[in-house]
């Protein structure tokens, strides 16, 4: 167990125990089992600690094709899940849209607000002027009797069919870029062009989530596949750690999502 723990951070640690509680309930009764939505860190790590188990296999859906937060099935090698077995549903947020705005923002403290922990629910999205959410199917009677306001817009929920599903406004851009060192403040002063100590108080002020939690730390080391969301200038991804420089310094791959989240 050292040896997987090693490779991650040690706040990590508790969900690779679950994963390995997973991978064990798998094993031991030959059924599979469904996560809840992951982010794409997780993503990543269940991979890293499953991948070299033949006898598991991994199937990932998150409601539509390019969604980031997906739920999981850890199974053995017959089962082949259908979507509907996934028990993911789509809401849509009704509200006056010629006189208020919603914000990714709102929309998630809403959520988190009514009850709902993160991991309950997937990708909310957008094509500028609708939109929708996604999320375990069995808790959209809940959303609808809790959620009555996002900000100070009177909404409903309203649960739509697949056929519905928006085209999203924002796409993510790939970009590569050289930095010094995987450190928050450096990443975002280098993606954003802000100074180290204009990202440094942004961080401090809480400003920053990386994987949808707020960091207050300007040294947190960012890893391969962290999301990381700065108020009122966007998100970026980490796709990939390309090599060094021969100046010694780090080459990224990154996606950047450069709006207000």
């Amino acid at each position: 167990m050292e040896d997987v723990y090693q490779h991650f951070r040690k706040e990590e640690q508790p969900f690779i125990d679950n994963i390995n509680d997973w991978v064990a309930q798998v094993e031991n009764q030959y059924t599979p089992y469904l996560t809840n939505f992951l982010d794409p860190r997780q993503q990543f790590i269940l991979e890293a600690v499953v991948g070299q188990n033949s006898d598991i296999q991994l199937h990932y859906f998150g409601g539509y094709e390019a969604a980031e937060r997906k739920r999981a099935f850890l199974s053995p090698p017959y089962f082949e899940p259908s979507q509907d077995e996934y028990e993911i549903g789509l809401c849509e947020i009704r509200y006056p849209i010629r006189f208020a705005e919603l914000s990714h923002g709102k929309i998630l403290g809403t959520l988190l607000s009514s009850g709902l922990k993160r991991e309950l629910f997937g990708d909310i999205i957008s094509d500028g002027e609708r939109w929708q959410f996604f999320v375990e199917r069995s808790l959209i009677g809940f959303i609808q009797s809790q959620v009555g306001r996002v900000g100070k817009a009177k909404v409903t929920i309203e649960e739509q069919e697949y056929t519905e599903i928006l085209l999203p406004k924002d796409s993510w851009t790939l970009q590569t870029e050289t930095v010094s060192s995987m450190r928050l403040d450096t990443v975002i002063a280098a993606v954003f062009n802000l100074s180290r100590q204009r990202a440094k108080e942004a961080i401090q002020a809480q400003k920053v989530k990386v994987n949808w939690t707020v960091m207050d730390r300007p040294d947190f080391e960012l890893g391969i596949l962290d999301v990381v969301s700065v108020r009122k200038r966007g998100r970026l991804q980490v796709k990939n750690i390309l090599g060094m420089s021969k100046k010694g310094k780090i080459r990224l791959e990154l996606g950047v999502l450069d709006r207000n989240q």
